[in-house]
């Protein structure tokens, strides 16, 4: 019988720059290469607040998640495109506040594959933690499989942090982000960040990005990344940049990313 970790190493390309693993040498990870390096700092050096934006995006996701666990009484996670694990997950932040939080991460990435094994043992007793291989491109899988950990007659959180760039049509982003919160119970909530196309210098990191050999991120506005909460009630502030809902810090300066979180009827 082939050794699985033998097969997905064998997918894994150390010399291909990757998306996950230059997100995780942003935000200081050590899960990265030198190719991963390489296209990192590129792109860092025409535009430096790539790396303020990935650390930000987890501290959104924090503050975003102890919300719906501490708040708004939520005790079910779909993070669709989880990416490499780093500093306080989806789970440990949910299960901090409730430990019987159940959550579901996914992802297409064979490197987060095999962190997930050993991610997923670092789980409360009372909860429970799980990981579907699976591309967002493909919501009947995801919901399938998630539906043997989470019950969608409850309310679930369905997240997509940052990930949603790599689709370049929009249409099929809504279509995806509408098929998922559709599956999910009333009073369930849509958590969403990207990139945005809000100033001159990230669309030059975005561009730079590709010229190092990595994959095309489409920058999105804020009008556009509204339209995927279709039917769904925003959560005061609403619609922002990431580093200002809900900030820790009030005098948190904006970024060139912009989330929400959303509840449905």
């Amino acid at each position: 019988m082939a050794d699985p970790n033998s097969e997905l190493a064998a997918q894994l390309q150390f010399e291909v720059p990757h998306a996950a693993r230059i997100w995780n040498y942003w935000m200081g990870g050590k899960d990265n290469f030198q190719s991963d390096r390489a296209a990192g700092e590129a792109v860092a050096e025409v535009y430096p607040e790539i790396v303020v934006m990935a650390r930000q995006s987890r501290r959104f996701l924090i503050r975003a998640v102890r919300f719906l666990a501490a708040e708004a009484g939520i005790r079910q996670f779909v993070d669709v495109g989880t990416g490499l694990p780093t500093m306080e997950n989806t789970h440990e932040t949910a299960q901090r506040v409730a430990p019987e939080s159940r959550i579901v991460y996914v992802d297409n990435d064979p490197m987060v594959l095999v962190h997930a094994r050993a991610l997923l043992a670092n789980t409360t007793r009372e909860g429970a933690t799980t990981y579907v291989h699976a591309d967002y491109h493909d919501p009947e899988k995801i919901l399938a499989e998630a539906a043997k950990t989470l019950d969608f007659r409850q309310p679930v959180a369905v997240m997509f942090m940052g990930v949603l760039g790599y689709e370049p049509d929009l249409a099929v982003v809504r279509s995806i982000v509408a098929r998922m919160v559709e599956a999910a119970a009333s009073g369930s909530y849509l958590v969403l960040w990207d990139g945005t196309d809000t100033s001159p210098a990230v669309v030059d990191g975005a561009d730079k990005l590709v010229e190092s050999g990595g994959v095309p991120y489409i920058l999105r506005s804020p009008a556009q990344l509204a339209e995927c909460f279709e039917g769904l009630t925003m959560v005061e502030p609403g619609l922002v940049p990431i580093t200002r809902w809900r900030p820790d810090n009030p005098d948190a300066k904006a970024i060139d990313a912009y989330g929400a979180v959303a509840r449905k009827p």
